[in-house]
């Protein structure tokens, strides 16, 4: 898979008193790309139930380059940039597009999987690891 790519709506909501995208809300668009994803490819909620996984953030940080303002076309993408040997871990890459062509924010968030059960980090179950192998990947990706 080469991308994966949600279009988000600007709402009045999202915006600040300056009326640009309040910075919470690129954290939002960046975990409902990544929880899309996951989704949209077979990993419902039904799913990580039935395996009593879940997946857990250790770091978000956004770096932001340009204002988003309503009425603004906005993409999110989501790569993965870094797994562990055993898809335990992982770090994951979104990059929020303004209007098509201009790049307004770059998110980095780390995570693992938790069993749900005894709410302790845990190795997938195979599901997981099939999605991540199909997973579009950075250039820079790497199992470590």
């Amino acid at each position: 898979m080469d991308n994966f790519i949600k279009n988000i709506e600007v709402r009045w909501s999202d915006l600040d008193p300056n009326f640009h995208v309040l910075h919470s809300k690129y954290y939002d668009f960046g975990a409902y790309c990544r929880m899309a994803f996951l989704v949209e490819n077979g990993l419902s909620p039904a799913i990580m139930v039935e395996h009593k996984i879940g997946p857990i953030l250790f770091r978000e940080e956004c770096v932001f380059k340009r204002e988003i303002f309503f009425g603004d076309k906005v993409t999110v993408n989501v790569k993965v940039d870094k797994v562990t040997a055993d898809f335990g871990r992982w770090t994951m890459i979104h990059e929020i597009y303004k209007n098509d062509e201009t790049l307004a924010a770059i998110i980095t968030a780390d995570g693992a999987w938790l069993n749900t059960s005894i709410r302790k980090l845990t190795v997938p179950p195979a599901v997981v690891i099939s999605l991540f192998e199909i997973a579009p990947k950075t250039a820079s990706f790497k199992i470590s």
